[in-house]
Parts: C-alpha cells; structure tokens; sequence
C-alpha cells in the first residue's frame, strides 16, 4: 500500500468531503473532547477535514474552489523529512503539484517550527479532474522487514476514507473507544441521513442532538426538523 493505491480508491471529491464531514459528525457524538477527526468551514477562504491521533500522525483534507488536497504525515515513515537534518522532503512528493496548490505547501500548520512543510504522503485533485493525483517521481523505500506491512509513506491513514468507511469505523471505534458501535447507525450518518436524538444516543446515551447542534451545523451536516 503506498500513495498511489489510495490515490486508485479514493472517491470523487464530492463524495470524500461527504464522508470527512461524516467522520467529524460521528467523533462528536461518541466523544466530546478532543477530536480524532475534525471538519471545520473555516480554513481561511476553505474549509478542511482534520485527523490527528495525538500520537504524532496527522492528515488535512483542505477543500477549495480549484479541487481537493491532501497532507498526510507519519512520525514514524522512513519518509519523513526529520530523516534528514535539513528536513528536506521526500524526493518526488510535490512533483506533478498543480500551481493552484502551492500555496497549500505554505500553509503554517503543515509546517515545522521554521515554517517548511513537513509531509510524507501528499495527493491532490482538481476540480473537474477525473481522478487523484500524487508525486510522479517517488522511490519508496523498501520494508523495514519480513513483517512490515504498513504504507511506507503513511497513506494507510486515509484508508478509513474509502468505500468501506462503515466497517473502518466501527473497527476504530472498538480499538480506540472500546465500544461496540451498530453498523446501521454509522451507514446512517456516512448517508448524511438527518440526525435524532434516537439515533445519537445510540452512539452516546448522554447527549442529544440539541446539544450537538451548534457543532453539527458548523459542520454543515443535517439534523431532523422538529
């Protein structure tokens, strides 16, 4: 698995910010602190989809007018620009990048403390394009061993964000939350079938949609007319 398998499955845009808005949805009804997945619509002029697992690994959907692109960062890829003491970024990784993404490449929050982006998957999507797109070049590195079966550039993070994204999520909800969650109900929401409170205390008996309801709606996500 490396960027171009993910590059082959990922949906259409349209359909992807659907789901990453999904994932927000679901991570606020399941746990109210800090989330896993995120989407906010205020990335400056765009909106993103955010996942950080508060170990070191990250990947920002960021939405624009011109299409999609995706930053995915791995702590522990043999990609990583801190192999290397100036941080130089894994050969390849940006070539191929649309004009109208570079400015994504100067965007604070993909970068280090000196301000130079720091990545070791990254795809794009223009809007109209019929397909995604990563670095054109890239050597990837080898299998640290017999056993490594890990993307070697961290794009298996993106991996809950493909057709199957039911099954992922109930699987991440029983490994990170230890709770056993109904298929039906996540089908629910990656549907963007409108939220009941029914249907949220499945998740979660101690919340309501009322109580959901400003982060729901900055997301932009339906919830059942009273």
């Amino acid at each position: 698995m490396t960027v171009d398998d993910i590059a082959a499955k990922l949906p259409s845009i349209d359909v992807l910010r659907d789901r990453c808005k999904a994932l927000a949805v679901l991570e606020r009804i399941v746990d109210g602190g800090e989330p896993y997945y995120a989407y906010t619509r205020s990335w400056g002029d765009d909106e993103a989809a955010l996942m950080n697992n508060g170990s070191g690994d990250e990947w920002a959907v960021v939405f624009t007018a011109d299409g999609a692109f995706i930053r995915v960062f791995d702590h522990e890829s043999a990609m990583s620009p801190y192999r290397d003491p100036d941080h130089e970024l894994w050969p390849g990784l940006l070539d191929g990048l649309p004009a109208v993404f570079r400015t994504q490449i100067e965007e604070p929050a993909f970068g280090d403390e000196e301000g130079q982006f720091v990545a070791t998957a990254v795809l794009w999507r223009v809007s109209g394009d019929d397909r995604w797109h990563a670095g054109e070049s890239v050597t990837f590195p080898p299998p640290r061993g017999p056993y490594d079966d890990n993307a070697p550039d961290g794009s298996d993070l993106l991996e809950i964000l493909l057709d199957d994204i039911v099954d992922r999520y109930v699987t991440f909800a029983e490994d990170y939350y230890g709770i056993e969650v109904d298929p039906a109900v996540v089908e629910h929401v990656v549907a963007h079938r409108p939220l009941t409170d029914v249907l949220v205390q499945a998740l979660n008996p101690k919340v309501t949609v009322a109580g959901l309801h400003e982060d729901i709606v900055a997301i932009k996500y339906p919830i059942e007319a009273a």
